[in-house]
């Protein structure tokens, strides 16, 4: 039975998705964020924190409606004043779409299909 099968026959059983982001929004919080960013390696700092919240934003805004392209254009606009991409990848090494949004408690966005938006597996 594939992973998402089980969640569908079985939803009490799991809490993330099988790439690992999690299920119900309402299960976030920052203390999770920071557990999951430890899992990564990955110490919060504010810039963390402002790319999570931006994220967030997004998602609340945006909904599912939005692609992980045009999430990463929206994330490359809003920071570019403190260094753009190259800054997200260093604040986000597994990608600032993909590891920044299982960390913001958020399904990834559709089409996340260009490697440079990170994979965590």
């Amino acid at each position: 039975m594939s992973d998402i099968l089980k969640f569908v026959t079985h939803a009490d059983t799991l809490a993330n998705d099988p790439q690992g982001n999690l299920l119900g929004l309402d299960a976030w919080s920052e203390d999770l964020a920071v557990e999951i960013a430890a899992g990564m390696g990955l110490t919060m700092t504010d810039a963390h924190w402002a790319v999570v919240r931006f994220l967030r934003d997004c998602y609340r805004d945006y909904g599912d409606e939005v692609s992980a392209r045009e999430v990463s254009r929206m994330l490359a606009e809003k920071f570019a004043t403190t260094g753009g991409s190259r800054r997200l990848y260093q604040l986000f090494p597994g990608g600032p779409v993909s590891q920044g949004s299982c960390i913001a408690g958020l399904p990834m966005p559709a089409n996340p299909v260009d490697r440079s938006f990170g994979f965590r597996h």
